[in-house]
């Protein structure tokens, strides 16, 4: 079915060379949306078209009007406000478009085209040194629902982690555990991995601070104390023992990581997060520095006295950045240069996506700009997703502190919230204990993602978790309760053996929140794509929100099962069968799982 719109500009183009003997572009004529102020489904901009017509905006619009009107069978009137064309659609429009898509799951999205170069999506990237935290999980939620959305856009996407195992902050973790651990193991002292390793590296940063405390008594100064205390230069030592590949060193760090990576693995369950690849700094760093030593020879990048190299951005507005130290270690920029290169050779990608907080705007500036230097004109495809950091109700988070909403104790909060909220409300009176459970981590989740996902990626947000089990208002939880109560209703259908048309009659007596309904669902289309394009879940959770309070005003003005007219009854039920599928599916791009009761 050729949407309204297309035909349309088609009908204008055939309009201005019948009435003013004109050739008109079909790229010229701007069909949109009518805003919500004004009547109609469609409006045709004039604005554009006075020149060829050599007439005023409203002449203009009731010429093109009237004729269009003629054309199209499916409008049923017009009109003109300045130079805007305001088209109205017929009631049977709106009806042949629901029966179109009627069977179409999941409706509105786009299959890959076989043999496209894929976008890659890098989200997660945690630090072998902490357990995952409130920020990480709004970073997975993002990077996940922006993949899944990518996708539903016809986009094929490949999901990656890059884990940062390796570095100074690492050996941190690692000097503390061999001087206060006395070999303690996760089965040990019944913690999950990244836990354990997270305390030490607390622990750390606590002795550290006793040293700089002291070495500033004894008449340094706090910069000069903070580069010479002890644990310091220890932990530095440790990193070139690593890069260097001692034995011991390496051991140490083996048996660490894969505790942390563990611990990140369930977590990543609870989440229902998954990769399709994950790749490794400890791996990719290496191919960084052949880069940079590349780089050095070819003259694109310089080396300073004390061996340190270097790139130099001043051309670009920046400054000069350090790629590898004195003592030939690496930094962050130099495993992205190898990271990135690894995976353009690898895939070939049409875009890659970094789903990274905004703290990192000015190292994702720079590694475009390096790649560039190097001679890779793919640098142009690289994107920063860049997103506000969460805060608490009582303020910012900090790592070194230990200042930090644990995510494996969120999530367990939000289950146990949910839990209450489910008792006080009698939600779940009479199911058996396993449902419950079930249902209440549905629940939870859906009330943690929605909660992040709704917030635009690029804003700062304050997290709430009680705010966000409430089944009222903009929240999961409620979108999850409209779909409940839509399945309720198709189970009494069912057990009243009342059949659910595949198609409906055109000439059904509908009313107006029927229409608005279907008119709301007739925009995904475009809204997914724009959504796409913006890499933000938000437009959809949203949407969504708009949709569910949509039926909700539909379901309060009309009875379904108890409707006597058959063919009335028929169409209200596909109608609600149709956006309980859709309601699905959207929820299931940003990870959320619907429950079937509640």
């Amino acid at each position: 079915m050729t949407s309204l719109e297309d035909r349309i500009r088609n009908a204008a183009v055939e309009a201005i060379k019948d009435l003013y003997s004109q050739e008109c572009p079909l790229n010229t004529i701007q069909v949109q949306k009518t805003r919500k102020d004004l009547s109609g489904d469609f409006t045709l901009v004039v604005f554009p078209l006075l020149r060829i017509s050599r007439k005023n905006p409203v002449q203009t619009g009731e010429d093109l009007g009237g004729y269009i009107l003629a054309k199209l069978q499916d409008i049923e009137k017009f009109e003109v406000v300045k130079g805007f064309l305001n088209f109205t659609a017929k009631e049977t429009y709106w009806i042949q478009f629901l029966n179109n898509v009627l069977d179409q799951s999941p409706y509105g999205f786009v299959k890959p085209e076989k043999g496209t170069a894929p976008v890659l999506v890098e989200y997660s990237s945690p630090n072998t040194n902490k357990p995952l935290h409130l920020g990480h999980i709004r970073n997975n939620l993002l990077g996940y629902a922006v993949s899944k959305l990518l996708m539903a856009t016809g986009k094929p996407v490949k999901m990656v982690n890059l884990v940062n195992d390796r570095g100074i902050h690492i050996c941190k973790s690692m000097l503390a555990w061999q001087r206060w651990g006395d070999g303690i193991t996760p089965e040990k002292s019944g913690m999950k991995g990244d836990r354990l390793v997270g305390d030490y590296y607390v622990r750390f940063e606590k002795e550290y601070q006793h040293e700089v405390t002291e070495l500033q008594s004894q008449g340094l100064s706090k910069e000069e104390a903070a580069k010479k205390a002890p644990m310091l230069l220890d932990a530095q030592e440790m990193l070139r023992k690593w890069e260097a590949g001692d034995s011991e060193v390496t051991a140490l760090w083996e048996m660490m990581n894969q505790w942390v990576y563990t611990g990140f693995d369930t977590t990543y369950k609870s989440l229902g997060i998954a990769f399709d690849k994950v790749y490794y700094e400890s791996q990719t760093y290496k191919m960084g520095k052949q880069l940079v030593l590349d780089g050095l020879e070819a003259g694109v990048l310089y080396k300073k006295d004390d061996s340190s190299v270097w790139a130099d951005l001043t051309d670009s507005g920046l400054d000069e950045k350090l790629l590898l130290r004195s003592d030939g270690t690496s930094v962050y920029m130099t495993q992205d240069l190898g990271t990135a290169h690894q995976r353009h050779e690898e895939f070939g990608f049409q875009n890659h996506v970094y789903v990274v907080g905004n703290e990192q705007n000015y190292h994702f500036k720079v590694l475009a700009l390096i790649l560039k230097k190097l001679g890779f004109d793919w640098a142009e495809q690289l994107h920063h997703l860049s997103y506000g950091m969460v805060e608490l109700p009582d303020g910012k988070m900090k790592s070194r502190e230990g200042k930090v909403v644990d995510a494996d104790e969120l999530i367990e909060e939000m289950v146990e919230n949910a839990r209450q909220v489910s008792k006080d409300l009698g939600k779940l009176d009479g199911f058996e204990e396993k449902e419950k459970e079930e249902i209440n981590y549905r629940i939870a989740m859906a009330a943690l993602k929605y909660f992040i996902l709704k917030v635009d990626p690029v804003r700062t947000m304050l997290f709430n978790p009680k705010e966000s089990i409430d089944f009222n208002g903009n929240t999961g939880p409620f979108i999850q309760y409209t779909y409940v109560r839509i399945k309720s209703v198709l189970r009494k259908a069912e057990d009243l053996k009342i059949s659910i048309p595949q198609t409906v009659s055109l000439d059904v007596q509908v009313n107006e929140q029927e229409i608005q309904l279907i008119k709301l669902v007739y925009s995904f289309t475009e809204l997914l794509q724009e959504a796409g394009r913006q890499y933000s879940p938000a437009l959809l959770a949203n949407y969504l929100y708009e949709l569910v309070k949509a039926f909700n005003q539909f379901y309060q003005h009309s009875t379904i099962i108890k409707e006597e007219n058959s063919e009335l009854r028929g169409f209200r039920l596909s109608l609600a069968s149709f956006v309980a599928r859709h309601i699905q599916d959207g929820m299931r791009i940003m990870g959320i799982e619907m429950p079937e009761r509640m």
